[in-house]
């Protein structure tokens, strides 16, 4: 192969990397943020559930209502058992 292919080759692989390293930062940013708001979304549930009021269960459904809503899925989970509707 003479120098020329080997440069083209060579930029062209540059920029695909580029372009799936991007790709990949933005998943793992999005999976990050998700994880994180499971862990305050359990963290509050928790905290709810040593105060004397009812009790939230925390099981997968309600780390899920909690990680993807963050404190506005935990208000839910609290208006939901308030009005007893599980």
């Amino acid at each position: 192969m003479d120098l020329l292919t080997m440069m083209v080759i060579g930029i062209i692989l540059l920029v695909v990397g580029i372009f799936f390293a991007s790709i990949l930062l933005k998943l793992g940013k999005i999976a990050l943020s998700i994880l994180l708001h499971m862990i305050i979304g359990w963290i509050l549930l928790f905290v709810w559930n040593i105060l004397p009021f009812f009790k939230i269960p925390i099981n997968i459904l309600t780390m899920l209502v909690a990680g993807f809503g963050g404190i506005i899925g935990v208000a839910a989970l609290i208006l939901a058992k308030a009005l007893g509707l599980y």
